[in-house]
């Protein structure tokens, strides 16, 4: 437990100390989407009654917590293999679940700093209430550990910083951009509302905001079913890595 608890220490410190960057940056962004969007189609746009800001704000929330647990695990790994520091994690005796649930845990630390950080910057635009906190809490802890574990897996594939640019280019942006974020799938034709049903991310954002505002395009426990499912899968998939050793004792 020391090994693992100074190991999450470490990754939490390490975001930590540049904040502005890791956290402040992330809010600025989803600010600026807001007001750009926001300003353009509040009165034009209702989603499911909701007004098109409000109906916004969940969706820049999730996003930003995929992609900043995503950006945590994978910048620390590749950064670690590039300097060598990997060793200094390698060495001691420590599991590699323990290795796994530590990454994943500060990942899921940033991810949801940044989500909080960007629900209290938003606010202040609409009165957004949280009709099922249970489903916002459920959908946001699983999908940040989701991402968290995907960007372990892209830290231990990657060799090189633009071969992790890519991942997150054509790969972790298009899934969160076409997930639903800034609109409904029931506005899409209906070959790409069959397509979204097949992206994992869209149900993370369409339980998520499910908690808000008690409407969704899906079934909350389905959505939450389709999450639990691919955590366990990208889980067991990075296990096996770690317990390998794939691209990290070479």
């Amino acid at each position: 437990m020391i090994g693992f608890w100074t190991l999450f220490y470490k990754e939490v410190l390490r975001f930590w100390k540049v904040a502005f960057q890791t956290v402040a940056a992330p809010v600025l962004t989803a600010m600026l989407y807001l007001l750009i969007f926001g300003h353009v189609l509040e009165d034009h746009v209702q989603v499911h009654g909701v007004g098109y800001t409000s109906f916004l704000i969940p969706g820049l929330v999730m996003m930003q917590v995929l992609q900043n647990a995503f950006a945590n695990s994978s910048s620390s790994l590749i950064q670690a293999k590039i300097t060598g520091s990997i060793v200094f994690v390698l060495l001691p005796p420590i599991p590699y679940s323990a290795f796994f649930v530590a990454y994943v845990l500060a990942a899921m630390v940033r991810g949801l700093m940044v989500g909080v950080g960007v629900l209290l910057a938003t606010v202040w635009f609409v009165d957004l209430q949280v009709v099922a906190p249970v489903w916002v809490f459920a959908f946001a802890l699983l999908s940040g550990a989701l991402f968290g574990a995907l960007g372990m897996i892209a830290g231990i594939w990657v060799e090189k910083f633009d071969q992790l640019a890519a991942f997150q280019n054509f790969l972790i942006m298009p899934l969160t951009m076409l997930s639903g974020v800034f609109y409904s799938i029931h506005t899409l034709p209906a070959f790409w509302q069959q397509l979204s049903h097949y992206n994992p991310v869209f149900y993370m954002i369409d339980g998520f905001r499910y908690g808000f505002f008690g409407v969704s395009d899906v079934a909350p426990e389905f959505s939450l079913a389709v999450v639990a499912v691919c955590l366990a899968a990208v889980s067991l998939l990075t296990l096996s890595l770690l317990k390998r050793g794939w691209k990290l004792r070479t």
